[in-house]
């Protein structure tokens, strides 16, 4: 059976229920912080949260591979620090074996007087070395040696004629012409010992003097046969081009041959220098076992290893990566051969200055391939660095954009509710007045 309401209850039911369940719905978006739970609230804001929050999270997921890459060209960097302080320790070794005096270095010494006698001391009150130095070379049509007197300096009795320059050829091992250097000596009447002697100085291959003797010396600067050639014009030079004749050799206490053979190493060595041999072997393998330990999660980029960072969530040509291909970063690869008491190809002779400097020639260079892969390693860090920045703040400006369409204004509803109950109760109030009328009829009986 129905029961009839009059139409003031049911209107004031009506109110009471619509306030009712809009307080629930306000109460539900207080309760869930959100204003859009589902697509039947807002199907545009609804799937346009999902799909921002979606790639939030994928570029969230990515900063952990980012990370790794950063540390990854952390631990390279740090690497590299490190291997330059091994760099900068075998360049104190060679300095230290410079310092001490290389005892192998061949010597070319006159074996006559020709430069300077014991009479010519009498009568000039000099030493036989200054006697030897002011002595000049000749001159034009000269082929008497003329003796030092205190009126004359005397000379060697070089006809310079022909050309009016010596040639002095230097030559390390000179069978076989290893290296080869030509020195020019412009030939006047004033023309002396001391200025052949500086010529063969600013050669940088060998350095001369005059010992106490009066005898002419040329010694290497390096442990190699030393071969020395002097002669008027091109006398001086053989016809292949190779090795000196020797043919002035005579007029300066030379022997012929020690332009065509040469003369050896004295094969001593420096105990000082066969010491730091060790040394710098050892620090040579440190680099190698440095940069083998240079390694993060399994890639070393100083081990040749490559690795690659992926900056956001697509994949083919719209993915955008980093890839970082590493070096395998060896002492051989640099530059930095073994170290050896000997003449060895592919080694530094310790007791040889040439090839001392050659190493340090060779770490310098080391340090520029460094520096510049230092460098590298830099840009990419920052790349990457930059990225991570910006993953993190695109990532919470997506997630903040997915909110502001779907999250709830936590004071505007709690004001909209408290209004809904105050509208509630003054229903509650409208639909006891209204059965009051309807009470009415009661009254009746």
């Amino acid at each position: 059976m129905a029961i009839s309401l009059s139409s003031n209850v049911r209107n004031s039911l009506t109110s009471l229920q619509s306030i009712t369940s809009q307080a629930a719905a306000v109460q539900s978006r207080l309760a869930s912080g959100k204003k859009v739970n589902s697509a039947v609230d807002n199907p545009v804001n609804f799937f346009t949260a999902q799909s921002l929050n979606n790639r939030s999270d994928q570029l969230k997921g990515l900063l952990d591979g980012i990370s790794n890459g950063i540390q990854t060209i952390q631990a390279a960097s740090k690497g590299i620090d490190g291997i330059t302080k091994l760099v900068g320790s075998l360049q104190s070794t060679i300095k230290q074996a410079q310092a001490d005096a290389a005892q192998n270095r061949p010597t070319v010494v006159g074996t006559g007087t020709t430069l300077a006698s014991s009479a010519e001391a009498l009568l000039t009150s000099k030493s036989l070395k200054d006697i030897a130095l002011d002595k000049r070379v000749g001159s034009a049509g000269d082929t008497t040696v003329a003796t030092a007197t205190a009126a004359s300096a005397g000379d060697l009795g070089v006809d310079t004629t022909a050309t009016g320059f010596l040639n002095i050829q230097i030559v390390t091992n000179p069978a076989a012409a290893t290296s080869t250097t030509n020195v020019s000596v412009a030939l006047t009447a004033n023309t002396t010992v001391r200025d052949v002697v500086n010529a063969i100085n600013s050669s940088g291959v060998a350095s001369a003097f005059v010992d106490e003797k009066g005898l002419l010396n040329v010694k290497g600067s390096g442990s190699e046969t030393l071969g020395v050639g002097l002669g008027v014009g091109a006398t001086a030079i053989a016809a292949t081009g190779t090795s000196a004749t020797g043919a002035s050799n005579t007029a300066f206490g030379l022997a012929a041959t020690d332009a065509t053979t040469g003369i050896a190493s004295s094969g001593v060595t420096s105990a000082t220098r066969s010491n730091l041999i060790q040394q710098y072997n050892d620090l040579r393998t440190q680099i190698d076992s440095l940069a083998k330990d240079s390694g993060f999660n399994g890639v070393n980029l100083l081990g040749g290893d490559k690795t690659t960072i992926t900056f956001n969530e697509k994949t083919g040509k719209n993915q955008t990566k980093l890839e970082i291909q590493g070096t395998n970063l060896t002492s051989d690869n640099i530059g930095l051969v073994q170290a050896g008491n000997a003449q060895v190809a592919g080694t530094i002779n310790f007791q040889n200055d040439t090839d001392l400097d050659k190493a340090t020639g060779a770490l310098t260079n080391a340090l520029g391939s460094l520096k510049s892969l230092a460098s590298t390693f830099g840009a990419n860090l920052a790349v990457a660095q930059t990225r991570q920045d910006f993953t993190k703040d695109l990532a919470n400006v997506l997630t903040t954009g997915a909110d502001n369409l779907v999250n709830a204004d936590a004071n505007e509803e709690a004001a909209a509710l408290l209004s809904l109950q105050t509208r509630q109760q003054l229903s509650q109030t409208a639909l006891s007045l209204a059965s009051q009328s309807d009470q009415a009829v009661l009254r009746l009986f």
